[in-house]
């Protein structure tokens, strides 16, 4: 990653303190349901039961596993940025310094 990503993540001398990995853990799957939902909208609004493999139980039923793995792909590659604040603050609560 450029200097965006660097912002994004933190460093890994930041993350060799297991508490802030874990930490960083957290903040991330916070983002990454914030992220799912975000889109789950965006989803529900897409109508592919005229399609020739679209729609159906099926199709409602592993939407939300395809919203949540986008959510959790998004945040592991930076996401939009929620995730370094959400950490910054939990770092704090906990008193872990970086």
């Amino acid at each position: 990653g450029g200097p965006l990503m660097e912002a994004l993540t933190p460093s890994a001398a930041e993350l060799a303190d297991p508490r802030a990995a874990r930490t960083w853990k957290t903040a991330q799957d916070f983002e990454a349901m914030a992220l799912a939902q975000f889109f789950t909208p965006m989803f529900a609004t897409i109508d592919t039961s005229t399609g020739l493999f679209g729609g159906g139980a099926g199709e409602a039923a592993m939407q939300p596993f395809l919203v949540e793995a986008i959510g959790k792909k998004m945040a592991a590659s930076g996401g939009i940025g929620l995730a370094m604040p959400v950490w910054r603050q939990m770092l704090n609560m906990q008193e872990i310094q970086s």
